[in-house]
């Protein structure tokens, strides 16, 4: 009896094992598309994700904008370094400086774009609504 309830222990412990938390860093740099952007396109951040499971949460702070965020979202590019669609939306302070922080629940194939750094959160401003900062979520 004591045997059968440790297994039965161990069955109920094995999947907090397989959900132990990913974290990955961002760096949030500006990434001019043209001279014209210098003008409109400035600033820096950095933020911090944890994957459990499926659940992407981040969190981070920005700084230097030029003018004020519009919104900050989760996207997916096709490769590192490309430029992707957007997965999900986070919260960001509407202003020059502030902070993001949201979670995406993640489908597998997106689970496997952020493994193999194709995830990116991107930062819109008033000035740039293409996007101000970038940043490729890495371990």
């Amino acid at each position: 009896m004591l045997l059968t309830a440790f297994a039965g222990l161990l069955l109920y412990a094995a999947p907090s094992v397989s959900q132990s938390p990913e974290r990955y860093k961002v760096r949030l740099t500006t990434v001019p598309m043209d001279g014209g952007m210098r003008n409109t396109v400035a600033g820096n951040g950095s933020a911090s994700a944890t994957l459990v499971g499926t659940k992407l949460s981040i969190t981070g702070t920005f700084d230097g904008l030029k003018s004020a965020a519009t919104s900050a979202q989760v996207h997916s590019g096709v490769a590192r370094g490309v430029r992707g669609n957007p997965i999900g939306n986070l919260e960001i302070a509407k202003s020059t400086r502030g902070s993001i922080s949201g979670s995406v629940d993640l489908t597998a194939d997106q689970v496997k774009s952020l493994r193999e750094g194709r995830l990116y959160v991107e930062v819109a401003s008033e000035k740039a609504p293409e996007g101000n900062l970038w940043g490729w979520l890495l371990k």
